[in-house]
């Protein structure tokens, strides 16, 4: 089971990568999981976008702080 500190790290790596594009990234993945019945792993890469726009916005920090 992936925790919540790992899918924060996860989020930020895309994003330190990828820039916003990772919404995009993170987009793709779940049309295409959804497409071959992947329900679950597309919720999971849902869950993951979240935690991306968080930190592309500037509401979460890398160390998965939420900023005020």
């Amino acid at each position: 089971m992936i925790t919540a500190h790992e899918i924060n790290l996860l989020a930020a790596y895309m994003v330190d990568t990828h820039g916003e594009e990772a919404l995009l990234h993170a987009d793709r993945a779940v049309q295409e999981l959804e497409e071959i019945g992947e329900i679950m792993r597309a919720d999971a890469w849902r869950m993951l976008r979240v935690v991306v726009l968080d930190i592309v916005e500037g509401r979460g920090s890398r160390e998965g702080h939420t900023l005020h």
